[in-house]
């Protein structure tokens, strides 16, 4: 089997690792791409997934640290960028979104730790890694990279989102969502949300959504009637959906219309209600998906 071959067969997973790592599509499959030349010139490797996830794992942690320090002018929420998938077992990316830990309140939930903490807590909890590795990939002692993971898991503790919904249950609330949406009936919106729902808007002062997170089913309901009055949406005018798995969880892709930003959109669905929301609108963050 030659090098590309071997590379072949764990560059899905290599992907799974570098998305969780950098909520980034672009920046998982840079570091995939730049941990290729590195592989095809190294000798003497006996674990190649472990070579290769440790090698991703710097190369993210290097992108992880300077985007810490881009992140503190970003403008408004940041979410990461959408990772759409057709549902078809041939997908390249299903294996990748099956993983709770891709789902989109997840990943915003590990944007609350540093650099160091997420890659060790992620390395550790959802791939295995022995935290010798770990302190490899991190340049530390292994009981500094215990120390990391230990911290993340107190930063999210607590925080974690519900089991991910079945997918029909997802599909009959979301039908259910736009239609109140489009008749502007805001009490049945309002029977739609879980009284602790969130939106999450995601513009990066590049296109208009939330700047900050809409907190509450009463706010989150006239937020979203809002903007459908403010662009005209109604039965007879509604922007064109098209249903997509984001994350491993459904939602849509919305073109743009009028004055209105092309976006994607998913929810987090818990107990047949919508408990979030999140609008992806970054133009920058939106070059990978097809409108």
């Amino acid at each position: 089997m030659t090098a590309a071959d071997v590379f072949g067969l764990h560059r899905t997973h290599l992907i799974g690792v570098a998305y969780r790592l950098t909520g980034s599509v672009a920046d998982a499959e840079d570091a995939v791409q730049e941990a290729w030349p590195r592989f095809a010139a190294a000798t003497g490797v006996q674990d190649a997934r472990a070579w290769l996830t440790t090698v991703v794992s710097r190369i993210c942690l290097d992108r992880l640290r300077s985007a810490a320090v881009r992140r503190e002018t970003y403008v408004g929420s940041w979410l990461p960028e959408p990772l759409l998938t057709t549902g078809a077992e041939d997908d390249p990316l299903a294996a990748v979104v099956q993983a709770d830990g891709v789902r989109m309140a997840a990943l915003v939930l590990l944007d609350r730790l540093t650099p160091d903490q997420r890659v060790a807590f992620v390395l550790h909890d959802a791939f295995a890694l022995p935290f010798g590795e770990i302190a490899d990939v991190l340049g530390v002692s292994e009981a500094a990279a215990r120390q990391h993971a230990s911290r993340a898991r107190k930063a999210v503790a607590g925080a974690q989102p519900p089991p991910r919904a079945a997918l029909a249950e997802q599909q009959e609330v979301l039908e259910k969502f736009l239609r109140a949406m489009s008749s502007g009936d805001i009490e049945a919106v309002l029977g739609l949300l879980h009284p602790d729902a969130v939106m999450v808007g995601d513009g990066g002062g590049k296109a208009r959504t939330a700047v900050q997170t809409v907190t509450g089913a009463e706010k989150v309901a006239r937020f979203f009637l809002g903007l459908m009055r403010k662009y005209g949406f109604d039965e007879t005018g509604m922007p064109e959906l098209r249903p997509v798995l984001v994350n491993g969880e459904l939602g849509v892709v919305v073109a743009a219309t009028g004055d209105a930003a092309r976006r994607v959109v998913t929810m987090t669905v818990h107990d047949g209600r919508v408990l979030a929301v999140y609008d992806v609108v970054n133009p920058d963050k939106l070059g990978h998906v097809s409108f």
